[in-house]
């Protein structure tokens, strides 16, 4: 089942963000932006898409991010998507980018950062850093300031993810952690300092 979600307020709801209808440059969009209670990184903020269970399928958005006017020097564009989020917004798989980290970054080890898979609670990039597990972020060839595809595509513990509409996956994880099982509803991620605007997405339902 193929569903082609609005890009309206009312269709999702805001966890831990602000979420809204704007234009952007003369087109209709989703604004998202974090709450400013939460300080941590790769917390439960995201707009999630109402009355929506999803287990294997395909999540497809089409992504703009700018970094606010008062953000800190340690901001990176952070936008990308939330799936399997259960009713209680407490457990979700995740993966987004840092469009900072793309082509336009001259620092090695940041570029190495461009985009990140996380699962909450628990498995967040900071656990991953700590204990030296790199196979959860790749470069990625993106800015600032312009459009991006994102796409993933999920079949039981295995996901692989794509950037504006590249053939081979930008990242491939094999051992999401909260398994094969688990279901949930898709939705919208924005970290610190980061205005997120959204004019497209479509889900494929598998099973």
């Amino acid at each position: 089942m193929r569903m082609q979600i609005p890009m309206t307020a009312d269709n999702f709801t805001a966890v831990n963000t602000w979420v809204e209808d704007r234009a952007l440059d003369g087109a209709p969009a989703l604004r998202v932006v974090k709450k400013e209670k939460i300080h941590r990184y790769d917390e439960n903020t995201y707009a999630k898409v109402k009355d929506l269970k999803f287990h294997n399928g395909i999540i497809e958005v089409k992504l703009f991010s700018r970094l606010l006017p008062d953000a800190p020097d340690f901001a990176r564009g952070f936008i990308g998507i939330v799936y399997r989020a259960n009713p209680e917004d407490c457990e979700f798989e995740s993966f987004y980018v840092r469009p900072t980290n793309g082509r336009e970054c001259q620092d090695p080890v940041r570029k190495s950062h461009g985009c990140q898979y996380f699962s909450y609670p628990g498995y967040t990039f900071d656990y991953f850093r700590e204990y030296g597990i790199t196979e959860y972020e790749a470069p990625v060839n993106i800015a600032l300031h312009e459009w991006i595809t994102l796409k993933a595509v999920i079949e039981d513990e295995r996901a692989r993810f794509y950037i504006n509409g590249e053939e081979k996956p930008v990242l491939v994880v094999s051992d999401m952690k909260h398994g094969r099982g688990s279901h949930g509803s898709v939705g919208i991620f924005v970290d610190i300092g980061t205005e997120a605007f959204v004019s497209e997405m479509n889900v494929v339902c598998t099973d």
